[in-house]
């Protein structure tokens, strides 16, 4: 019994010391993950290549995320907008097949600029906040603004 408590204690310090390890460099994907499913990781049977694919796939997520909210952060949106939720059944003269030509992000890829005009009252912000948000999600900064502002 003895020696089990020991080896108890020499495993706790070492994952105390991996988990001091990981957050000085930073690496707080992998922290999260170790700290929230090690244990029952290792019950799991992962080989070491596995296990450490695990925790760089873990890290390389969560850095990935943050990126994706800085850049919606950043872009200082009016709304927070989604292409799938823009409502087609009211009387605005929305062009289904040109707004998914635009989610495509195509534009941007061939350094073509977009100017949103019509009536006030017709979406024409929250539109302009859904292609936004569809260029954050695949990595493309955006800045959200309106004429008032340009002006």
């Amino acid at each position: 019994m003895i020696s089990n408590n020991k080896t108890n204690r020499t495993a706790e310090k070492n994952m105390d010391r991996i988990m001091e390890l990981l957050f000085k460099l930073r690496f707080y994907g992998m922290l999260e993950t170790y700290r929230n499913d090690c244990r029952t990781t290792f019950s799991d049977g992962m080989t070491n290549d596995e296990f450490l694919k695990w925790l760089l796939e873990s890290e390389y997520d969560y850095r990935y995320n943050v990126s994706i909210e800085r850049l919606i952060r950043s872009a200082n949106f009016r709304y927070k907008a989604y292409m799938e939720k823009i409502d087609y059944t009211i009387k605005r003269n929305l062009d289904r097949n040109q707004l998914e030509r635009l989610a495509s992000l195509d534009f941007i890829r061939d350094g073509q600029n977009i100017f949103i005009t019509g009536s006030s009252r017709t979406g024409k912000s929250y539109i302009a906040s859904a292609i936004g948000y569809e260029a954050c999600k695949n990595g493309i900064k955006a800045l959200y603004s309106n004429a008032s502002k340009l002006m």
